[in-house]
């Protein structure tokens, strides 16, 4: 049944109330990054260029035409940063690997020791203050080299190169690193990212005793009503978010709407692929931000991606009340009471995987004017992670296995094409 707007402030019994008695012991606290996002340091340390490290030299590709050449500089500052987390009391943290900073040219043909340094210096610091590493192999930052000379993820020759730097990554880190993380919101690159698990479990998983997953991006899908045809449309969306990348692992292949509504333009999963894939992951890493209404449309002029799913993506109930308070992105609602529900979805519909929430959080405008002492009254951030950590709460009272959450961001950072116009941090930088 749809959520009414009776229930807003409660739907399925989220409350705004949440303490550390609410969650396991063993439950992990972290925060989280990427690379280009935070470490800077462009053209130091032997790095070569990513995708990002190009796209953001084009004039009007970044909002306020800033780049991560600098970003917050973790590169020169991961002590202090590592100190304050420590301080902040965050048992984990969730940073990527930079792939031009192992090998600058993508290619895995030679080692760049100045890269491995770097992060052997960071996860050691870590380590040092009781601080768990939690690594994804690669977040968006593609070997610019890998995309001009072979069309990066296009080509099935690059699955041989990120095989190559995730096995140089387990093999100089995995000593210390227990959970990885192949591929963040994998979008067209998710049976890629399986020759790395390949890689961990054949060659390293034994000796080293870690663990190994993907993380998904995902909004919750909320019927607009309780029309067939829009549960219908809530479902479909939740095939094309969730199911491209889980189905195939838990199932075989790609949800039967996909199938239907794609065709020939999935790619077409061999046996081998089907055996690569089957259980491929040791945990299912979850990115979720906000929650959307979902009603049928047959003709629907967005973008392909949605002309295919016979669906609309709606911010109102049908009173015309917004689905929830917005943050600075157009595209973000304050919905906690989605956050539960798709957690709920996950573990039903995968038989209750390992869950850890790897991103979450909300962003405000940054301004120019503004007051440190207005800034640091952050009410309503405050007010998001309370009502979505107790969502948490309750998927795990629902009997979910969640097991981790990491707040984004732990620092200010380059926010990709809106580069420094919007605050995401969970802590001022």
């Amino acid at each position: 049944m749809a959520c009414r707007r009776s229930e807003v402030n409660g739907c399925d019994g989220v409350s705004e109330e949440v303490a550390r008695r609410d969650f396991p012991k063993d439950f992990v606290f972290g925060v989280a990054t990427s690379a280009y996002q935070v470490e800077g340091a462009r053209r130091e340390g032997g790095k070569g260029d990513s995708i990002w490290d190009v796209f953001s030299e084009k004039k009007d590709n970044i909002k306020d035409g800033s780049n991560g050449d600098i970003a917050v500089d973790q590169y020169h500052r991961y002590k202090e940063d590592v100190e304050l987390m420590a301080k902040l009391g965050f048992g984990a943290y969730r940073f990527s690997i930079s792939w031009t900073r192992i090998f600058p040219d993508g290619l895995g043909t030679k080692i760049n020791e100045d890269g491995i340094t770097y992060y052997n210096n960071l996860i050691n610091c870590l380590l040092e203050k009781g601080i768990q590493p939690y690594v994804t192999l690669y977040h968006w930052d593609l070997p610019y080299f890998l995309h001009e000379s072979m069309g990066g993820w296009l080509s099935e020759k690059i699955v041989q190169y990120f095989a190559l730097y995730a096995e140089a990554c387990f093999e100089k880190f995995g000593d210390r690193v227990k959970h990885w993380i192949t591929i963040n919101e994998p979008r067209q690159t998710a049976v890629n990212g399986y020759a790395a698990v390949s890689v961990y479990r054949k060659k390293f998983k034994g000796a080293q005793g870690g663990v190994i997953g993907l993380t998904i991006d995902c909004e919750w899908a909320e019927p607009f009503s309780d029309t067939l045809e829009d549960k219908i449309a809530a479902d479909t969306w939740l095939d094309f978010q969730l199911g491209w990348y889980l189905d195939p692992i838990y199932y075989g292949d790609y949800p039967l709407a996909m199938r239907e509504r794609v065709g020939d333009l999935l790619p077409k999963l061999s046996e081998a692929d089907k055996e690569l894939l089957q259980n491929a992951t040791d945990f299912v890493g979850l990115n979720h931000y906000t929650t959307r209404f979902v009603a049928h449309a047959e003709n629907q002029r967005d973008i392909h991606f949605y002309q295919v799913q016979e669906s609309e993506r709606l911010a109102k109930w049908q009173s015309g009340e917004p689905i929830g308070e917005r943050a600075a992105s157009e595209w973000l609602y304050v919905v906690p009471w989605g956050f539960q529900k798709v957690l709920n979805y996950i573990a039903k519909r995968y038989h209750n995987p390992p869950l850890y929430v790897t991103e979450n959080g909300m962003d405000q405008e940054e301004t120019e004017t503004a007051i440190l002492e207005e800034v640091l009254d952050d009410k309503m951030r405050v007010r998001y992670y309370q009502t979505y950590l107790a969502a948490v709460a309750q998927a795990i009272r629902d009997g979910v296995d969640v097991r981790g959450y990491f707040a984004w961001s732990f620092l200010d950072n380059f926010e990709w094409a809106e580069g420094y116009t919007k605050r995401l941090m969970s802590k001022m930088s």
